[in-house]
């Protein structure tokens, strides 16, 4: 127990509960309330959580902490809470109207084990905004959207939580007793805790439906539902499971490689360079190596890369941008420097290509049928270089070839990237690239 005994961990500074007479909510906050009484946390190690719906406008009325976001979505902010501060005791509210928007996160948060609280005030329709059905809406539920019957079957939250691998979980009503002892249990679980509360919606549900208390708890027999413990089985919270396994797998970790600059570099302004090429000729993981190489020599480097979603067939580009100083714009609107390596980047490229300026040196193939454009062109024989640098390494020898030609930094802190960031055997194989792209600088020719 706190120093402090609480006797209240809510406010009635801005006036009494805002839900309807006879709503079942008001059970439920007050029912929240005294569990709190009961296990006596520090308020400042508590949050409430809550989204959009009559039981959203709840949390203002604790002297807790408290988040409001957006429908559907109060079990994700709870999570992150949760997991960002782990000693922090997180109860989330939600409406059934909210359960069924953010489906997915009741379910993931089940099959976690994120030792959030979930409080579910169920009243079988969206009360704060008409009373239209929702997904536990019973079948043949009058609604303000089903006024001849609820067609669908409703969603067991208990059952779906369950099966989704909720450590914890538990059916009750709002006219149950023992319910702030039952939010009191559900909130000391280590693990995901959800508690279903059927409640009665006085303004809508209960109305259209001429449902009082003792047919919510004829309609729940009618279902084969039952009050009580759905769900008891404990196991590792997903916080505690993550920092083990952190801390297991530490020593298998490579340490951070952070970059020195230790070379000079001709580069005046923000330059953009594009690489284009084909699926598999490891055009994306070269120009990474090239923008570390460019920062090895003092430079700032930005990546961008273009792929399909076949990944190992079709077009891979790379955009990659040098300055000296901080880039704040990672787009390349007129590139200095331009490499294409095959006809899947030309098809990708074609359009940029077509509008390069004359202030663009274009680096292609021999063999490639270039649109027309006012780009300066270098042709290189790629598929000769190719055959001497090795296909998987044929972009490193091209890279090499335009660094070489255009002096951007000096060729040996590409060399740097390579033996610093790959495995001794790969950046071997590299290294030879980039001399055979150097090479080849001579051999390549200027169109007329």
């Amino acid at each position: 127990m706190t120093a402090t005994e609480y006797k209240s961990y809510m406010t009635d500074k801005i006036g009494p509960l805002p839900f309807c007479a006879g709503c079942g909510h008001t059970t439920l906050i007050h029912a929240l309330d005294k569990a709190l009484v009961k296990l006596q946390p520090d308020p400042k190690n508590v949050v409430i959580v809550t989204d959009i719906g009559c039981i959203g406008l709840s949390d203002r009325y604790f002297t807790t902490n408290a988040f409001h976001g957006l429908h559907g979505r109060s079990i994700t902010y709870a999570c992150g809470l949760k997991l960002a501060k782990p000693e922090l005791t997180v109860i989330a509210l939600m409406g059934d109207g909210a359960a069924g928007i953010g489906g997915t996160h009741f379910l993931n948060v089940a099959r976690r084990n994120i030792g959030i609280t979930l409080l579910i005030g169920n009243n079988f329709n969206y009360g704060m905004t008409g009373g239209q059905h929702s997904v536990t809406t019973p079948s043949g539920g009058i609604t303000s959207t089903t006024p001849w019957g609820n067609p669908e079957g409703p969603m067991d939250l208990c059952g779906t939580a369950a099966a989704a691998g909720g450590a914890w979980v538990y059916r009750t009503t709002s006219f149950d007793k023992d319910l702030p002892d039952i939010i009191a249990q559900a909130i000391e679980q280590p693990g995901y805790a959800f508690v279903d509360v059927w409640e009665l919606c006085t303004a809508y549900y209960m109305p259209r439906n001429k449902l009082r208390k003792q047919e919510l708890f004829e309609l729940m027999e009618s279902y084969g539902f039952k009050t009580g413990l759905v769900a008891d089985k404990p196991r590792l919270e997903y916080s505690d499971n993550y920092r083990q396994a952190y801390e297991a797998g530490k020593g298998v970790l490579k340490p951070r490689i952070l970059i020195e600059p230790k070379f000079d570099n001709k580069v005046d302004h923000q330059t953009g360079i594009i690489i284009a090429g084909s699926a598999g000729q490891k055009i994306k993981s070269a120009a990474t190596l090239f923008a570390e190489g460019g920062i090895f020599a003092g430079l700032k480097a930005a990546q961008k890369d273009d792929y399909p979603i076949t990944v190992q067939t079709g077009h891979s580009v790379a955009e990659i941008i040098l300055s000296p100083e901080r880039i704040d714009y990672t787009g390349i609107e007129s590139p200095e420097y331009f490499v294409l390596i095959s006809e899947d980047g030309l098809k990708r490229t074609r359009a940029k290509i077509a509008s390069l300026p004359e202030t663009c040196i274009l680096y292609a193939d021999n063999d490639i049928e270039l649109p027309e454009t006012k780009a300066q062109i270098r042709r290189i024989p790629f598929k000769d270089l190719a055959k001497e640098a090795g296909k998987l390494s044929l972009s490193t020898a091209a890279i090499a070839l335009m660094l070489a030609d255009s002096e951007l930094y000096p060729i040996e802190a590409f060399e740097t990237a390579i033996s610093t960031f790959q495995s001794p055997k790969i950046a071997e194989i590299n290294i030879k690239a980039v001399s055979a792209g150097v090479k080849a600088t001579s051999e390549s020719t200027t169109a007329g």
